[in-house]
């Protein structure tokens, strides 16, 4: 495993040249003369990116839709740590994206022909090191127009010369006249438009409630077939919980457990290792850092079977990975080692064992004796990264694998203090976070209100607190879901920002 990485390692190094070259021929040439993008301005010119691949686009397939999330999900880690400070270079991030396509296009490199659904894969590997490049890279390997960049340059230092093909030395600014006489769009309007027209949660909701209302309506039947899955597999398996890492939809998730409940009727005793386990439906089989057994949805019956045979050697590593939690804890004041699901990686056990491993044997290297300071009651989480430890807002510690145990200690002892009230604080906001979920509930009849794992307590407090000012009837009955973006989903959720905004119903 570590020489296929060092393996495909190396050939990211042999063609970083390559790569150069490529975006240097294939982008226009005043990009090299802009200036670094900011965060926000990174996702201001992805619109276009985002437009062709966001998953509300493809509601009809599921397959599309879930890949699509995933990757996502991954692109927005990388861009996160591009712009952490003092990051010195990134793993090539592999992603598959489905683009939406109006009418066929040639296949490119990388890419496939356009499906009769009217989209088409594509795959790329990044391995950039600040955001223009990276959102250069992206909207290229999409075949997706990256002029719309060049407004976000307000710091050319030079004019380039007019490139030697003959093509102009600047995008092609027509006339309004040209789009009415043509019939074609202006993309300058349409941005314009949409700056204009700031979406607010009553316009949303009375633009979108209509439809909410039926999807919610036609899943309720599979939603009933869902929790009786659910319930019966619990039960003869003896489960903890089921879950699903991933936004799949009811229909999508009734397919899995139907599989699982084939696999039980066909061969059972295995799957009795799982008494007391959690099971996860996600994107690969194994053991996840929390002790969950992870079913790969893309696996068979034989992979899955394979996995519930082999889950007594996974328990006996999950005892020594709890040994080494408490032996890292007694050497650092008694700090509780946590693996936090929102905020870390997706480890699986061996990794999760692996980075522990790492971390144990520097703090052994050092000989560094135990702090006089109780650290009992705190919490850490462990990072593969290379960053310098930190406190989180809610009270536990950051701290990177590779840290030099002399400073982390120093750090934990000076910022103790600091993490016990932020600890008291999480838990003030946690309980004042339940009774306004439970009063908007109530005062809505919503059927279900929740949030996204990537909202925090402190924005699901101030999201409720506005609405319960608020009188919405659109909400009767619905299923909530708090987020960072408004979406009607397939099975009828509604999607809101947490910092959604105030404004009147369009009539």
């Amino acid at each position: 495993m570590l020489g296929s990485w060092r393996a495909h390692s190396e050939m990211f190094c042999h063609l970083k040249p390559l790569r150069r070259f490529c975006l240097k021929k294939t982008l226009p040439h005043w990009l090299n003369y802009s200036r670094a993008l900011s965060g926000a301005e990174a996702i201001n010119a992805l619109r276009p990116f985002y437009f062709a691949v966001h998953p509300d686009f493809f509601g009809q397939h599921p397959r599309e839709r879930e890949i699509n999330e995933n990757s996502l999900k991954r692109l927005s880690v990388y861009l996160e740590n591009l712009q952490k400070p003092g990051f010195k270079s990134l793993k090539p991030t592999q992603l598959t994206f489905y683009i939406r396509e109006k009418t066929a296009q040639n296949s490119s490199e990388g890419q496939e022909p356009v499906s009769t659904s009217g989209f088409r894969a594509v795959r790329f590997t990044l391995h950039t090191s600040d955001l223009l490049s990276t959102v250069l890279y992206i909207l290229n390997s999409c075949s997706l127009s990256a002029e719309h960049i060049q407004s976000l340059n307000t710091n050319v230092h030079s004019q380039p010369l007019k490139d030697t093909t003959g093509m102009p030395d600047r995008p092609i600014k027509w006339h309004r006249s040209y789009y009415s006489f043509t019939g074609f769009k202006d993309p300058d309007e349409d941005l314009e438009h949409v700056s204009r027209v700031e979406t607010t949660l009553l316009s949303w909701l009375g633009s979108n409630g209509k439809s909410a209302v039926k999807k919610l309506k036609n899943s309720l039947p599979l939603r009933k077939e869902l929790d009786r899955l659910k319930n019966e597999l619990s039960e003869l398996l003896q489960l903890s919980d089921i879950r699903w890492q991933r936004g799949w939809g009811v229909a999508h998730r009734c397919s899995q457990l139907h599989s699982l409940s084939r696999l039980a009727q066909q061969n059972l005793e295995p799957l009795q290792n799982a008494k007391g386990c959690t099971i996860v439906f996600t994107d690969r089989s194994g053991m996840s850092a929390l002790g969950h057994v992870m079913l790969g949805t893309m696996d068979v019956h034989h992979h899955w079977t394979r996995l519930f045979e082999s889950l007594p050697s996974y328990f006996d590593l999950q005892r020594k990975m709890s040994a080494l939690e408490d032996q890292i804890s007694s050497l650092l004041g008694g700090i509780q080692v946590v693996y936090i699901e929102e905020l870390q990686p997706a480890f699986t056990i061996e990794e999760y064992y692996s980075l522990l491993g790492v971390f144990y044997n520097q703090l052994l290297k050092s000989r560094t004796p135990s702090p006089p300071l109780s650290l009992s009651g705190l919490q850490m989480i462990l990072s593969s990264d290379r960053y310098e430890p930190s406190l989180h807002e809610l009270g536990h510690f950051n701290i990177p694998a590779l840290s030099d145990p002399a400073s982390l200690q120093s750090f934990l002892r000076t910022k103790a203090r600091q993490a016990r009230e932020n600890v008291a604080r999480r838990e003030e906001l946690k309980v004042i976070e339940n009774e306004l979920i439970q009063a908007s509930t109530k005062k809505f009849s919503l059927e279900k209100l929740y949030k996204e794992p990537s909202i925090s307590s402190k924005q699901m407090v101030d999201c409720c607190k506005r609405l319960l000012e608020q009188s919405l009837p659109y909400l009767h009955g619905m299923h909530l879901c708090v987020s960072h973006f408004y979406s009607v989903m397939q099975d009828g959720d509604l999607c809101i920002p947490w910092n959604w905004k105030k404004g009147e119903a369009m009539k």
